[in-house]
């Protein structure tokens, strides 16, 4: 059935489950996007912030279950957040805890080819298949991501006969897409526009007060952001990571949010000002990072004026 598609052992997203009475109402104060739009169908992108405004986490969050939250975000952050989460809480009814050993997160990739009828067809939504919880995550090409128990047998059920590929090419299509990801080496660098989740559909304004929401809320309506997520290409032969500094051969200076070494050079997302936007005191100090000859390519979607 879904031969024509890929699917990619996805080892380093890990699962934080929530749940309890109060967990709607718990997580809309600490989210940025709108948590009561959450359902059994519908899945939502949301960052998790300072109160600075700076991201700490981007989540993807999921409803098993009813009563029942999973947020998938990269593994080696699950343990800091749910630490962090937990002196929220206080005496709301709301339980949270690592539940990445309980589950297997994968990726499918319908690459140069049509997506098969029975996935969710909008970005955003989200089916059962058999054990499995499946949402949709991207257009170009169409992807989604695959959440089943652990315990179910690996190589059985509706993706058996998918063509194996690396975890690499998921990342590749990231980056692509200009999605940002949040490591443990970025986590707290960057206030939400500079990774563009107001364009990502991962912020809601018209909801009420979270935590770093004044930040962001006045980044949004009172002026443009400078520095924000912009994708590179380069052919030098260095291996670049997440929270890599270094400066554009234009002189602007970027801080490296996800990278991919391909066999010519590399392929990058970074914060970076605008092209035309004149270097701010702070900038002009850190001239002294590394030099990099590398070309802006475009993103697929538009940043705001």
């Amino acid at each position: 059935m879904y031969r024509q598609v890929k699917l990619l052992p996805l080892e380093s997203l890990g699962a934080l489950r929530m749940r309890g009475r109060d967990v709607v109402a718990f997580l809309q104060g600490q989210l940025s996007n709108d948590v009561t739009q959450l359902d059994a169908g519908r899945s939502l992108l949301a960052g998790y912030h300072n109160p600075q405004g700076r991201v700490l986490a981007l989540m993807r969050l999921l409803q098993p279950a009813p009563g029942e939250m999973l947020a998938l975000l990269p593994r080696e952050l699950v343990t800091p957040v749910v630490t962090r989460l937990r002196t929220y809480v206080l005496r709301s009814k709301v339980e949270l805890a690592d539940d990445s050993p309980a589950w297997r997160i994968e990726g499918l990739v319908a690459e140069g080819a049509d997506a098969p009828a029975q996935l969710p067809a909008a970005t955003g939504a989200v089916e059962r298949l058999g054990e499995s919880c499946v949402l949709r995550v991207g257009e170009r090409p169409a992807r989604w991501l695959s959440v089943s128990p652990a315990a179910a047998v690996q190589g059985e059920g509706a993706f058996a006969r998918c063509e194996r590929a690396p975890p690499e090419l998921w990342q590749r299509h990231a980056i692509e897409n200009g999605e940002p990801q949040v490591y443990a080496a970025t986590s707290g660098e960057f206030v939400a526009q500079m990774l563009n989740l107001d364009v990502l559909g991962a912020i809601a304004f018209d909801k009420g007060c979270y935590t770093g929401q004044e930040v962001i809320a006045r980044a949004h309506y009172r002026g443009r952001v400078k520095r924000r997520l912009q994708r590179f290409r380069t052919t030098d032969p260095r291996e670049l990571r997440p929270g890599d500094t270094g400066e554009l051969s234009d002189r602007r200076t970027f801080r490296v949010v996800d990278a991919l070494r391909l066999a010519d050079g590399c392929q990058f997302l970074a914060v970076a000002p605008l092209p035309g936007v004149s270097r701010s005191t702070e900038e002009s100090a850190q001239a002294s990072a590394p030099r990099l000859d590398a070309v802006q390519l475009p993103l697929p979607y538009e940043l705001p004026e």
